[in-house]
């Protein structure tokens, strides 16, 4: 099996109307170092798949979001978890074919991973734009109320919710 994590809201704590922009805002959300061994046990590949405009807007450059990601994977590493893969999508425009809930951050990975069968994938987000991307990919949904607690459930594009992402690593042990 693999899995798909968005990052804010789900890995770290989003920052409400901003956004991450250096390593010292980066804050883990609750459980996910304790979650991501659970995680690199149960799946072949975890990847991270988020959208990242504040660097179309000119706030971030790729360098310091790659600083801000060795930090966070180096965290997660020493805790006994893994990411495989981070795909990361910069445009602005909600068009863009790289940002969710479009699949070109997928399609990056399976062109890395060939072997990647959607259908055996799991996507967890915490808003409705990541259970679009996950669902046409034929994945099962996971949703994280982080920031959009108002999301009703059920819901068709959401397989399960869970309050955080240890909740979702403890369901599937």
């Amino acid at each position: 099996m693999i899995l798909f994590l968005d990052r804010d809201g789900v890995i770290n704590d989003e920052i409400k109307d901003g956004y991450v922009l250096r390593p010292d805002m980066f804050r883990f959300s609750e459980g996910v170092l304790s979650a991501m061994p659970i995680l690199a046990q149960r799946f072949e590949k975890i990847f991270i798949v988020t959208n990242q405009r504040c660097i179309g807007k000119g706030m971030l450059t790729e360098a310091g979001l790659h600083e801000i990601h060795q930090q966070m994977l180096e965290q997660i590493r020493h805790h006994g978890g893994r990411i495989d893969a981070i795909y990361f999508c910069p445009d602005v425009d909600n068009t863009s074919p790289c940002r969710k809930p479009a699949t070109g951050m997928a399609m990056q990975a399976k062109n890395e991973f060939p072997d990647l069968d959607f259908s055996q994938g799991v996507m967890v987000g915490n808003t409705i734009s990541d259970m679009q991307f996950g669902k046409s990919l034929g994945m099962h949904t996971v949703f994280i109320p982080s920031t959009r607690p108002e999301t009703p459930f059920p819901h068709p594009l959401i397989d399960q919710r869970c309050d955080n992402l240890l909740a979702f690593a403890r369901s599937i042990q």
